[in-house]
């Protein structure tokens, strides 16, 4: 394929679906800098982090739900392309809202797919997953020949959904638009790797935080287990070059868009192991993998456990104070089976080649995680936190409360440390009196090093002493 760089771009008018996200936001920002006429941002959401400087840069952004087809029309009328990005289900919680990831997945697919045709609209890109052809089994330097992994044995319903939606774009691919024009509907299919970047958030700010509160216990799988990681970057620019291969300029000589129908597998080209992968970012971070390591088994086995809990509380899976589980079983496979392809069909077909190396992206996603944390209140591990604060009122209930039920076994726990009750009284009193000490410290301090966290780190300190003061002191060596 040989065009220009902004060949089918330049005075176009696109639809980003889920352009307020990670990727899509960067790709409408790519789009504008190409000389799109209009791009539109069509997002769930009203608002992301994102929508200040996409405003900025002249990206429309409407809000809408890709399961609501007025909605989908609305947005994508008078548009030549799509990139459908819109999913749900990736990862955590949202895994096990299956009603959720069917109706958008599935059904927002078909209403984008129906409105193309209704519209008039040449070209739809569809932003899919390796996970059509992967559910577990091991998978080397595999490329586009290999057959859709078998519905039913789908251990999630995001896998199962986004493998239905590709089957259907593709199998929509040349179809004639409802007007009788002519025309017809392009279209074709990405499936990215993991993708991290700058601003990804879906799975680094879960990692992070686990290791933040040493909640990585261990390991999953053989060390020698590989997978493929990709820069946004990078699938930005495969999404700009497969639009490019939808376009209609050699219909006249009797063939068809290079891409039209086509699947392709995107990725950095450096395939590695995950947990060798986030280790220089968590390090930046002074946080640590553990050595130990957990076979797929038994890593599975917890996996149907969480599963299994998460979905008993399935009417809270949407409030925020239900964490994360910890680990599900198809993200078990992603990090401990190996399964990694080859990207050669979309360079030789599309042109793609990644511009971004690994060591590249990950040192841009350093950067910004650094500058986050910086920014952030930091915290003890899990650990500390049930240390000092079990402790604390364990030695209150045991020095001042009446002695009943296990309040008898907290102070009998009190007398057999601190031998009398006057002792273990004295003690609570001065242990108080050093957490307000330290947290007023803390606030003066903090106040100096990091103003706009202050009266967290007062807070904290007050909760946790030693344990919360000593960040503070070493973010203000820094």
């Amino acid at each position: 394929m040989h065009l220009s760089e902004n060949e089918g771009i330049e005075g176009k008018g696109f639809v980003v679906t889920g352009g307020l996200g990670f990727v899509g936001s960067a790709l409408c920002l790519e789009l504008i800098r190409r000389g799109a006429r209009e791009v539109r941002a069509f997002d769930l959401r009203p608002s992301s982090p994102w929508s200040p400087l996409l405003k900025d840069n002249g990206v429309l952004c409407i809000q809408g739900d890709v399961g609501r087809k007025e909605d989908v029309e609305r947005a994508l009328r008078g548009a030549e392309c799509v990139f459908h990005l819109a999913a749900f289900g990736m990862s955590g919680k949202e895994m096990l809202q299956f009603g959720r990831v069917d109706q958008v997945n599935i059904n927002g697919t078909c209403h984008v797919i129906d409105a193309c045709l209704d519209l008039g609209i040449k070209r739809l890109v569809y932003c899919s997953t390796y996970n059509v052809v992967f559910g577990g089994q091991q998978i080397i330097n595999g490329n586009e020949t290999l057959p859709y992994f078998p519905i039913d044995n789908h251990v999630d319903a995001y896998g199962r959904s986004k493998s239905i939606a590709e089957q259907l774009v593709l199998k929509n691919n040349a179809r004639s638009f409802k007007n009788h024009s002519g025309n017809r509907l392009y279209t074709c299919a990405l499936r990215p790797a993991a993708i991290y970047g700058p601003g990804e958030d879906r799975h680094l700010p879960r990692i992070v935080a686990m290791a933040k509160l040493g909640l990585l216990f261990f390991r999953i799988g053989d060390p020698t287990v590989k997978s493929d990681w990709l820069f946004v970057d990078n699938l930005v620019l495969a999404l700009i070059l497969a639009s490019m291969g939808l376009l209609d300029h050699n219909l006249a000589k009797g063939k068809r868009p290079v891409a039209a129908g086509q699947a392709y597998f995107i990725s950095d080209g450096s395939p590695v192991n995950s947990f060798e992968f986030l280790q220089p970012l968590l390090r930046s971070l002074d946080y640590e993998l553990p050595n130990t390591s957990l076979s797929v088994d038994r890593a599975l086995v917890l996996g149907r456990i969480c599963s299994a809990v998460y979905t008993i509380l399935y009417p809270w899976l949407d409030r925020w104070w239900l964490p994360q589980p910890f680990i599900l079983p198809s993200e078990v496979h992603k990090v401990g089976v190996t399964h990694y392809f080859s990207y050669l069909k979309a360079k030789e077909e599309i042109g793609y080649v990644p511009m971004v190396s690994p060591r590249e992206g990950m040192a841009s996603t350093i950067s910004y995680w650094q500058e986050r944390k910086r920014k952030t209140l930091d915290g003890p591990t899990m650990r500390e936190w049930l240390f000092c604060v079990i402790g604390m009122i364990s030695l209150f209930c045991g020095a001042f409360l009446p002695d009943i039920g296990i309040i008898s076994l907290l102070r009998a726990l009190c007398l057999f440390f601190f031998r009398s009750m006057w002792v273990t009284r004295l003690v609570f009193l001065l242990a108080t009196a050093a957490h307000v000490g330290e947290a007023i410290y803390a606030w003066y301090l903090a106040k100096r090093v990091d103003p706009a966290n202050a009266r967290g780190w007062f807070w904290q300190t007050f909760a946790l002493g030693i344990f919360s003061l000593r960040l503070l002191l070493k973010r203000a060596r820094k």
